[in-house]
């Protein structure tokens, strides 16, 4: 089982976003038994909320649901439950390095390095901005969970139960 997570620095907008819609791709491609996927934050502020309603809303009109999903806080531990870690830009990076332990083994990165069509490198937080934001990071989103996508399907050596 590959296991992925997605992280943002509240875990309400960005990370859960990311969540819903690359559990949608493993799910329309029969891989629920093979990619475990889930989302935290680095910041403290949300626990156990919902994610943020514009967040929902833009998703849900582009068929993603994150009804389910509660934000919940990074930890040092996720290094040893998590193959990939996901940050969504460079702060929450850094955040997530700072508790890194020195022997995990988790491929810790930026999500946008696996997007294609776009040159960013970080999914902007569209919190204090319009609706517009929150369509522009589902664009990266999609984008960018493709390409993570292609590349687990691509390298199967890496997790021993994907064969």
């Amino acid at each position: 089982m590959t296991k992925v997570l997605f992280v943002c620095l509240g875990n309400i907008c960005r990370s859960p976003t990311a969540h819903a819609v690359f559990e949608s791709l493993v799910r329309n491609e029969a891989l629920q038994g093979q990619i475990e996927v889930d989302s935290a934050g680095t910041g403290d502020w949300h626990i156990g909320h919902a994610p943020d309603k514009r967040a929902s809303a833009a998703a849900a009109q582009r068929g993603y649901d994150m009804s389910t999903l509660r934000a919940r806080q990074f930890c040092a531990e996720d290094f040893g439950r998590f193959d990939y870690i996901l940050a969504m830009d460079e702060n929450n990076l850094a955040d997530m390095q700072a508790l890194a332990p020195a022997s995990h083994r988790a491929q810790v990165k930026l999500f946008l390095d696996y997007s294609t069509r776009f040159s960013e490198r970080e999914v902007p937080d569209p919190y204090y901005g319009g609706d517009a934001g929150f369509e522009h990071v589902l664009d990266l989103v999609e984008d960018a969970s493709r390409g993570l996508l292609r590349a687990l399907q691509a390298s199967p050596g890496d997790d021993e139960s994907n064969g």
